[in-house]
């Protein structure tokens, strides 16, 4: 079989005569001229011509396999007295060609014509655009995208297959659109699914089946007819929710987190630790919104608590009535951990304080009810402030239990004598910058007499309870207004804080008579344990301490002078 023309067929081909059209192909030569694909001629013997130009140039490039596949279409439609229309595939891999072949038969059954279509392109274009709407339906699918359209009746008319935001596709089609959108007189052209104008990007709230809010990011444009005239809108919904979520959450923990450091630098800036829980009262109150703070501690055992049993107000912030606040603390000293009451027409929100896992005081906070509800910051605020106030009590114990040691004698826990004179020179230094009409006092120096007898014929231990029983009797005698110490030893001193020389008088009478309670820690019955007092009055004037001192002091050895077991007052001091 020879797929090559022959020589004088090459011929005939570029310019084919008018016998061959007449008689063989039944066509005139012009017309296959013309043809605008290639057209092949294969005789009964199964040789296989180009009928035209571009048969010519397209037969050069096919493969003798190709070409066998032509001749092979071409036999089976011999014997038809009609065209046939057959499919035939040339090239392999990425070259291959999908060719339509329309076999046309000869006159006189002398072969067939065969014209070639390649229909490669179209293939592809048909494959392509079969592939992009799969493709698409499989993004539509996955997306959390919501694609819509809507028409010039303001109903939908597409939404994606799964439906969205909780919604069925048979729930959205035809619906109105509006009703999806949060918010009341919202005008229609200003809702993404009935828009004029073309959206890129924006937010808008929805309303989910549910009735939960959707934070949606809408990309849409509306339609116009032929006329231009508003005919729908289509666009694209992306739920936002979740994200604009997370950035809410992690906006809020950062302003939180603001607000406790403010606060808790404003507190930590105070040395003091009774300062600093005033200033966190403030700070805490102005930074939840609150009009009043009371900050508790947990008042030691064998303190009177005051008015509120079990606790002690160490700070508050507004005059709010700190007893106000009994039934919430119960409720924390029960363990109840934060606690939120209403007290028309207050709101409480409260914590206890704690220290290393134990509680040891409460934070209370009050707002007005109409000032809006407490929400999750502030209650997450009041937990992280209440630890530091938590540990700023600690603090403040520690710097008591410091004072207290550092200005109390050991034994007896009277102020010591550095506390004492401290206690007076802050006396003095306050009345001498008051007006002369001030009020006198006076000091009394107290030594025990007989005492290092005890010791030495009783022991150490008798004396420790001989000094115990002499702080009882002194305590007995003098007004919380007064200070009493004792200075070292044997020595003892009063202050009668706004007394004149009768009530001084009156008082050591009293001490001494109470000296006979004393007998049973006497070392022996001729030496019993008694007192001598001296008393030095001090009155307005320019007279220093140590001069108020002095005289107290020569009154108490003039009064062992004079016999011990009695009282001396000192002349009066030197005076501006």
């Amino acid at each position: 079989m020879s797929f090559q023309p022959t020589a004088p067929d090459r011929a005939a081909v570029g310019s084919p005569s008018q016998d061959f059209a007449a008689s063989v192909l039944n066509v005139s030569a012009a017309a296959l001229q013309r043809y605008e694909e290639p057209v092949f001629r294969a005789l009964r013997d199964g040789t296989l011509e180009a009928a035209n130009p571009l048969a010519q140039t397209f037969m050069a490039r096919l493969a003798p396999e190709d070409l066998e596949k032509l001749a092979a279409a071409a036999r089976k439609s011999n014997g038809h007295d009609r065209a046939v229309v057959d499919m035939v595939d040339v090239g392999g891999g990425v070259d291959i060609q999908h060719l339509q072949v329309t076999l046309v038969p000869l006159a006189a059954g002398v072969g067939v014509l065969l014209f070639i279509r390649d229909l490669t392109l179209d293939n592809s274009l048909r494959t392509a655009l079969v592939e992009s709407r799969r493709r698409y339906k499989d993004f539509i699918d996955i997306s959390t995208d919501f694609p819509w359209e809507t028409n010039r009746n303001r109903s939908f008319v597409f939404v994606p297959p799964r439906g969205a935001l909780g919604y069925t596709p048979d729930a959205l089609i035809a619906s109105d659109p509006s009703s999806l959108v949060v918010g009341d007189g919202i005008l229609a052209n200003d809702q993404p699914f009935l828009t004029t104008r073309r959206i890129e990007n924006e937010e808008f709230w929805l309303k989910r089946a549910d009735g939960r809010p959707a934070c949606v990011m809408v990309s849409a444009m509306p339609l116009l007819d032929s006329r231009g005239v508003w005919a729908g809108a289509r666009g694209v919904c992306r739920d936002v929710t979740e994200i604009r979520d997370r950035e809410n959450t992690l906006s809020r923990v950062r302003n939180r987190e603001r607000v406790l450091t403010r606060i808790v630098r404003a507190f930590r800036d105070e040395v003091d630790p009774e300062a600093m829980l005033t200033v966190a009262a403030d700070a805490l109150a102005r930074g939840l919104g609150a009009e009043h703070c009371h900050l508790f501690r947990v008042a030691p055992q064998g303190t009177a608590a005051g008015p509120i049993a079990g606790y002690l107000l160490s700070a508050r912030f507004g005059d709010m009535d700190p007893s106000a606040a009994a039934t919430v603390l119960d409720s924390i000293a029960k363990g109840a951990g934060a606690a939120e009451m209403l007290f028309d027409p207050w709101q409480v929100l409260a914590a206890p304080a704690r220290y290393q896992s134990d509680s040891n005081g409460a934070v209370v906070l009050w707002r007005r009810i109409d000032r809006g509800p407490w929400n999750d910051d502030d209650r997450l605020l009041i937990g992280d402030i209440a630890n530091q106030i938590g540990i700023t009590i600690e603090q403040l114990i520690h710097h008591e239990h410091v004072l207290r040691i550092s200005r109390t004698d050991a034994l007896t826990g009277l102020l010591n004598r550095g506390a004492f004179i401290d206690g007076l020179q802050r006396f003095l230094a306050r009345q001498h910058r008051a007006s002369p009409e001030s009020i006198a006092s006076v000091l009394l120096y107290v030594d025990l007499d007989n005492f290092k007898h005890v010791n030495d014929s009783r022991g150490h231990q008798a004396g420790d309870d001989l000094l115990m029983k002499v702080r009882d009797i002194l305590l007995q005698q003098t007004r919380p207004t007064d200070m009493v110490a004792r200075l070292g030893g044997d020595e003892f001193a009063i202050w009668l804080n706004g007394a004149d020389i009768s009530i001084a008088k009156g008082r050591a009478t009293k001490l001494l008579e109470l000296c006979k309670t004393l007998a049973p820690y006497s070392g022996s019955a001729d030496r019993p344990v008694g007192m001598s007092i001296g008393i030095a009055v001090w009155a307005p004037g320019a007279e220093t301490l140590e001069g108020l001192l002095a005289r107290a002091d020569a009154a108490m050895y003039e009064a062992k002078r004079a016999g011990k077991g009695n009282f001396s007052i000192a002349p009066a001091g030197a005076t501006s």
